[in-house]
């Protein structure tokens, strides 16, 4: 038996525990998915009460991605300094009040700032809760469980655009809102229950009480207690941030920012238009939510199956394969959508879904194998931070050319190469296969 916790994580079958830890995960992710899409939600009431055009909106829809670039870089590097645990429960904080706040805009401009501020919280989110999972499954299911906690996501927008519709059915807008705040902060007391910081962080950092706190963790998974802390390098305990443009690193952080920025502007496309898209087609907004959820039902069997066949495929042409197929069916869903009806537009919009969330997951996935422990959330933070300005920049792109007077068809195809130039980004010469070796 290895005298390294981290080696017996890596080596020993999942516990209980650890199962219920990446369940966790993936509860926090489905809760980013809602709050991220709450707006989406609510966007067809928000533009009917408030009387904005499309570019208006266009800008409202991107605020919380801004936020969200925002937090994932900066609060990324502060999980790996302070901890992931209490990086994840200060971003529930800060995403179930700015929630909340959201209820009481009566305004563009303050809505922006409520959503800005939910978006900080959102970042962070995804940057601690990507290592934790990571930290916490075994090396054998490492991507299958990562993949999981990515189609949490997806998962969060399913229950939560249905809670959603119903919702609209009989509220405003606001209540989407006021449902996502509240969930955000009764989350916190499982998080203090049922989640403690990693053990890989523990030894990596060595804060008071570490060994200590690394046994009473091992009994919880039911291993036997550790007599001393594996010896630590100087090395890593004095990196930070900037490791992750080292020689080492340079090459994986690049090509993974260039083609997460460039894919989530697909992404978002799908996940920010489609019911402004479909509202203005003359259905119902609650029948325009129902058409994302199917989009959201289709992201989760993407995620699922992307994680079941990384083990025999290949992670990285697996993820080349899934962008190509999600540049084809985003222009599908802009060409061929708008000559149906709204069983056709929800079918359409599920495949997208499902090809240009497995391209997330696989992104995912990637980062987390890229990355070692000790710039881990520092890493992901930075790549779906800078990436996410595409996220940001997406929505209002797609505004001023539907403003511009494009069909639909052509700004999907616009908005659809985002996914193809992903692909190419992955295809660079200097990003080596032995980057995306297993998690060290």
């Amino acid at each position: 038996m290895s005298d390294d916790p981290r080696r017996l994580i890596d080596d020993a079958p999942m516990s209980r525990f650890q199962v219920v830890a990446v369940a966790l995960t993936i509860a926090l992710n489905a809760l980013d998915g809602f709050d991220v899409l709450s707006i989406s939600f609510a966007s067809p009431g928000i533009a009917r009460e408030w009387g904005i055009d499309r570019a208006a909106l266009g800008i409202v829809l991107s605020m919380e991605l801004i936020g969200m670039a925002v937090g994932s870089v900066l609060i990324g590097g502060v999980a790996d300094r302070i901890g992931r645990r209490p990086t994840i429960l200060g971003c529930l904080a800060a995403m179930g009040v700015g929630m909340l706040l959201c209820t009481t805009a009566h305004d563009v401009v303050t809505l922006c700032v409520y959503r800005v501020a939910t978006g900080l919280g959102i970042g962070g989110m995804l940057a601690a809760t990507n290592a934790m999972t990571a930290e916490y499954s075994s090396a054998r299911r490492r991507s299958l469980c990562i993949s999981l906690m990515a189609i949490g996501y997806p998962l969060g927008a399913v229950v939560g655009g249905s809670i959603a519709a119903m919702l609209l059915r009989h509220h405003d807008w606001r209540a989407v809102f006021l449902f996502g705040g509240c969930v955000s902060l009764a989350l916190i007391p499982l998080i203090l229950w049922r989640l403690p910081e990693s053990i890989a962080f523990l030894i990596q950092k060595r804060p008071a009480r570490a060994l200590e706190r690394v046994n009473a963790i091992l009994k919880r998974m039911g291993h036997a207690a550790a007599a001393a802390l594996p010896a630590a390098t100087r090395e890593e305990a004095r990196r930070g941030t900037a490791d992750i443009f080292s020689p080492a690193l340079r090459a994986l952080t690049i090509a993974l920012t260039l083609a997460y920025f460039l894919h989530v502007a697909t992404f978002y496309f799908i996940l920010k238009w489609v019911p402004k898209i479909v509202s203005d087609m003359g259905f119902e907004p609650s029948s325009a939510a129902g058409v994302l959820v199917w989009a959201n039902v289709g992201g989760a069997a993407g995620g699922a199956l992307f994680g079941l066949a990384a083990g025999r495929i290949g992670l990285r042409p697996l993820t080349i394969g899934v962008l190509l197929a999600s540049a084809a069916l985003v222009t599908a869903f802009g060409t061929l959508g708008a000559e149906g009806g709204l069983a056709r537009l929800g079918l359409i919009a599920a495949v997208a879904g499902m090809c240009t969330n497995a391209g997330i997951v696989g992104l995912y996935a990637l980062v987390a194998r890229g990355f070692p422990t000790h710039v881990r959330a520092t890493g992901t933070g930075f790549v779906i931070g800078v990436g996410r300005g595409g996220s940001a920049l997406s929505p209002i792109l797609a505004g001023y050319l539907f403003n511009a007077g494009l069909p639909l068809g052509a700004v999907a195809t616009v908005m659809a190469a985002g996914s193809l130039l992903a692909a190419g980004a992955l295809l660079a010469r200097g990003l080596r296969a032995h980057q995306l070796s297993p998690s060290r």
